[in-house]
């Protein structure tokens, strides 16, 4: 098993003109992140739109981002949704493709009691006993939570691994699992306790410095990561300024990486938005494109 800790990127999911999935577009894009602090990468996640993939979208962009980065990169793959059976389907289909882990988030929309929670995450371990899980807990999109307790006795199960934690009123420690800040201001918290890193989104514009972060961290030095945390409080700010990965599609095309295209429902921003996307990183000193 690949180690799951450090930086990893909730990679954005680049689109054409037509509307497709950009394979080419991925690849370079994927291949940019691990030049610039990411460990590994998480693919179809909600940064990646993954409601409006399909499963053989996912698989295929697996399958080109494996091909450009090789194997000794760890992938993780969206396969959790709010329908159990399509879950385990999916995350078989991952596994088969090369992923090293799922990523699978508490079900949505259906709100499962915790009784519920706990036979999702157990049964989709079971379908795919040696891929590794993260669980996916935020409650912010899925409505309900999976608390503490409840994560905490699921660690119990094999090959459930981790969280990523994006409830921030319940981030610490969870005995028998690796904790992942699932929101970019909480990655210090994290490190200050000790836990596995990040699965970021602001990593795709500040992953050297999310990486230095880490770095400085495991080297015993908690208080530069905390000066570079600081430095970079705007830019989590402006990524944040509306729902993700709308902030985020326009910082990568201002940036030159990816194209500013997303699929409905989700729309680009608006001039506002993007302004205060535009100063977060005009900010730190990042040559914006203009217009």
């Amino acid at each position: 098993m690949k180690e799951l800790r450090g930086v990893f990127t909730a990679m954005a999911t680049p689109f054409d003109e037509s509307g497709a999935v950009d394979h080419d577009g991925a690849r370079r894009l994927a291949a940019h992140l691990l030049e610039h602090g990411s460990h590994g990468l998480v693919l179809a996640g909600s940064t990646g739109e993954c409601p409006t993939l399909t499963d053989g979208e996912t698989v295929e962009l697996l399958r080109a981002v494996r091909k450009e980065v090789g194997d000794d990169v760890l992938i993780v793959v969206g396969t959790g949704t709010n329908d159990t059976r399509h879950s385990c389907e999916l995350t078989k289909m991952a596994a088969d493709a090369s992923a090293d882990a799922s990523l699978v988030v508490v079900p949505y929309y259906n709100k499962p009691n915790p009784a519920g929670i706990r036979a999702h995450f157990e049964t989709v371990a079971a379908a795919v006993p040696d891929l590794p899980m993260i669980m996916y807990n935020i409650p912010s999109r899925v409505i309900v939570n999976a608390d503490t307790a409840l994560l905490g006795e699921l660690a119990a199960v094999d090959n459930i691994v981790a969280v990523k934690q994006a409830n921030d009123d319940e981030l610490g420690p969870i005995e028998g699992l690796s904790i992942l800040a699932g929101n970019d201001n909480t990655f210090l918290r994290v490190l200050e306790f000790g836990g596995a890193g990040v699965i970021g989104v602001a990593t795709h514009v500040v992953g050297d410095q999310m990486r230095a972060m880490w770095d400085a961290a495991q080297e015993n030095d908690l208080n530069r990561a905390r000066e570079i945390d600081a430095e970079l409080g705007p830019v989590f700010t402006g990524l944040s300024v509306t729902t993700n990965p709308i902030p985020l599609k326009a910082a990568l095309e201002m940036l030159g990486l990816a194209p500013d295209r997303l699929r409905l429902p989700l729309v680009s921003a608006d001039p506002g938005q993007r302004a205060a996307v535009r100063a977060a990183l005009e900010g730190i000193g990042l040559s914006v494109a203009a217009g």
